[in-house]
């Protein structure tokens, strides 16, 4: 199944477990965001097309993270008149991992929970036994050295 979105003045082919790049979008890496805008979708031979937007249909997705583009570089200049201007431009981004497309009548399908894992030990108990290790060898270290005796100058 695809959908064609429109987001941040944009339209965009996606599928499901697209990533796809869109103009800063409010969020921060884990959130879920929907598009409601669907200008069409289709499944197959079937293809259902808005007017101007397909009623009820929405796509969900997942913000991975917030990026910046590459420098895009605005030059002007006026040929013999000394008119020179430099310009840098990067564009704030938002990178969506789109998980589900909804026609009219669909719920999202919801994410399997991770099986939760034995009981690990706590931070303390896993740091203790390398800091007894490291013990010994900071003994070891910083135990002085016989120290030869210099040898005096003789004097003339």
């Amino acid at each position: 199944m695809f959908a064609i979105i429109k987001t941040g003045g944009k339209q965009y082919k996606v599928a499901a477990n697209d990533v796809i790049k869109v103009e800063k979008l409010v969020g921060a890496s884990g959130d879920t965001i929907e598009f409601s805008d669907v200008l069409m979708m289709g499944e197959g031979s079937s293809v259902k097309v808005g007017e101007p937007l397909v009623s009820n249909a929405r796509v969900c997705g997942t913000v991975l993270d917030q990026i910046r583009d590459d420098k895009v570089i605005i030059f002007k200049k006026n040929r013999r008149h000394n008119y020179r201007r430099k310009n840098g431009h990067r564009q704030y981004l938002t990178v969506v991992r789109i998980t589900d497309i909804l026609a009219e009548g669909q719920s999202p399908a919801k994410a399997k929970a991770p099986a939760p894992k034995a009981e690990a030990k706590s931070v303390e108990e896993k740091a203790a036994p390398v800091k007894a290790a490291a013990k010994p060898a900071a003994a070891k270290k910083a135990a002085p050295k016989a120290a030869k005796p210099s040898p005096k100058p003789s004097e003339k």
